[in-house]
């Protein structure tokens, strides 16, 4: 039996929002979260902004005990937030940890680009090397393990459902959705929040530093850092934080007359095969096009139909390619064009975060009746300027109705989510 796929629920930690209330609010302002990092500057780093949320030490202390936080890095700690927030958004309420019952119906897959680096870099590593791995601590492979923020927030929730992290690059976010729709989908289970988490550590940014591919020209205007779509976008922002999605089948959502922001549709995952112009770091535009026509099919939605596109569009030299590539995909042409944003022009690159946090972004603006502003591409590159009357400068208030988002990664992978408003 096929089941519709609904979602119920969502957190974020975002750097421009913490909570689903301040990161509308955020989107619909246009709102940057991107700031300068002291830290980074005495590293000589290149870029030296990054998208950051505020305040998450102190918050932690209202969710988590002392004992758990001391087991937790960044990225567990966005993961959690978000994780917990989304659960309770869903209707839900936390079990007590002394509580021996678990939630069999409700599975979690949560992913992570390079998950843990902070405490490999500033614990794991120097520890080891000093020859102090007996003062390493008891709970060091749970913090840097792969799986660390999908298990974490099993045991905060008693999740019995299947508990696992993926990891896909920035595709990694979109891609536990679409595996958590099949899931829901084909009868597996009934519930299962999805999403990806990403942590704050110049462990994580600095290989991406290296490569000279964020952004290096704004580092005194962190706000105008950037800049998608551009014709003077010079590299990307890394970015921090955690976005969840609680996914669910309808049957289950009505059965407990949960609210309902949103329906999947349907979502593919695919690779490039790092061919016809796809490598590690670039896609090939013929998988880019395929995924999105095949989620399209999954989704028995017509090209037509879509009038938002939420992009995965980084600030880079791929922009272009991915404009492009969307309407050849959807066989519209500038004139027929639907709405196109990058969230990432607001908080920057979430890396393994990424696509949670724009999936996120994606339900508000459609329960929400918006779309909002793209910052900092008011030189728009000159390749893209028959698409200009698509892409929004301020808010747009209009109730949308299927919405498209993509993430494209390293490894020429991609995933796409086809989105329909409730109601």
């Amino acid at each position: 039996m096929s089941s519709r796929v609904v979602i119920t629920g969502m957190g974020v930690v975002a750097p421009n929002g913490i909570g689903l209330q301040a990161f509308e609010s955020a989107l619909r302002r246009g709102q940057s979260g991107v700031r300068f990092v002291e830290k980074l500057e005495k590293l000589n780093f290149g870029c030296r902004v990054v998208g950051l949320p505020l305040g998450v030490d102190e918050l932690a202390k209202t969710y988590f005990s002392e004992e758990s936080l001391m087991a937790m890095n960044s990225c567990m700690t966005y993961g959690s937030i978000a994780g917990i927030d989304c659960w309770r958004d869903a209707g839900f309420a936390v079990p007590e940890e002394s509580s021996d019952q678990v939630d069999w119906d409700t599975g979690a897959i949560v992913g992570s680009g390079i998950s843990g680096l902070d405490t490999v870099g500033a614990t794991l590593v120097p520890k080891t090397d000093a020859g102090k791995v007996r003062r390493l601590g008891s709970t060091i492979v749970e913090q840097v393990m792969a799986s660390s923020v999908s298990a974490r927030l099993g045991g905060f929730l008693a999740l019995g459902g299947q508990v696992t992290t993926n990891s896909s690059a920035c595709t990694t976010g979109n891609e536990a959705v679409v595996n958590a729709y099949f899931k829901i989908k084909e009868g597996h289970i009934s519930r299962m929040i999805a999403g990806g988490a990403e942590g704050s550590s110049e462990y994580i940014w600095a290989g991406f530093d290296a490569m000279r591919v964020l952004s290096t020209g704004h580092n005194h205007e962190p706000e105008k850092a950037s800049r998608p779509m551009s014709a003077s976008a010079g590299g990307f922002v890394p970015c921090a934080g955690a976005g969840l999605l609680m996914l669910e089948s309808l049957e289950s959502a009505e059965a407990r007359g949960a609210r309902i922001y949103a329906e999947v549709l349907g979502g593919h995952v695919n690779c490039g095969g790092q061919r016809g112009g796809g490598s590690m770091t670039a896609p090939n535009p013929d998988g880019v096009q395929r995924c999105i026509r095949a989620a399209l099919r999954e989704a028995e939605t017509d090209p037509g139909e879509i009038d938002l596109i939420n992009g995965h569009l980084t600030a880079t030299m791929a922009d272009v390619r991915e404009v492009m590539s969307w309407s050849r995909a959807l066989e519209r042409s500038p004139d027929r064009f639907p709405v196109i944003n990058a969230t990432k022009s607001l908080i920057g690159h979430g890396l393994g975060a990424a696509g949670g946090l724009e999936l996120v972004a994606s339900v508000l603006q459609l329960s929400g009746g918006f779309a909002h502003p793209s910052l900092n591409c008011e030189d728009l590159h000159p390749e893209l300027a028959a698409f200009e009357a698509s892409i929004p400068r301020q808010v747009v208030e209009r109730p949308f109705r299927v919405l498209a988002k993509a993430s494209f990664g390293f490894g020429d992978v991609n995933a796409c989510v086809i989105l329909r408003r409730w109601g």
